[in-house]
């Protein structure tokens, strides 16, 4: 495995910071415009891609699979959990929409701007859902990163 020069690897580290920020963006804004958590989290994984690709062999040391995968579960808790909040009326129940509490402003009538705290649990699910995509996309991107270290050490 040949290692990348200082100039992708300082590339790589200057553009992480804006990358992860709009991968936060993305998943925050979700639903106010295409996007969401998915998509969110997809971007951040990639932040982590760009990094296995800048660094190499060095990268494997920089996350912790265990730490991602128990904010991997976390997160699908968290979203399950949500769910089944709003069992009361049924599964997935915006149970937060126009209650008044955080998330829960109600939308004044006509054309407006887009305010980001009138959605009730979808913001908080494409939160979970972000930190979910982009730690599983991680995690998988670790095992092959180990998979062609092992195998090519094993030549």
């Amino acid at each position: 495995m040949r290692d990348m020069s200082k100039i992708v690897k300082i590339t790589a580290l200057v553009v992480l910071a804006p990358l992860i920020t709009f991968g936060l963006y993305i998943i925050a804004h979700g639903h106010l415009t295409p996007g969401g958590g998915f998509q969110g989290g997809v971007i951040i994984a990639s932040c982590f891609a760009l990094l296995f690709i800048a660094f190499g062999k060095q990268s494997k040391h920089m996350l912790n699979k265990e730490l991602l995968s128990v904010a991997e579960s976390l997160a699908l808790f968290g979203f399950v959990f949500l769910a089944l909040l709003g069992l009361r009326k049924s599964f997935l129940n915006n149970f937060l929409a126009n209650s008044g509490a955080m998330f829960g402003a109600s939308v004044p009538f006509g054309t407006k701007e887009a305010y980001i705290n009138t959605a009730g649990t979808i913001p908080l699910m494409n939160i979970l859902i972000g930190l979910e995509v982009s730690c599983a996309l991680t995690i998988i991107m670790l095992l092959m990163l180990n998979e062609k270290v092992s195998k090519h050490a094993g030549k």
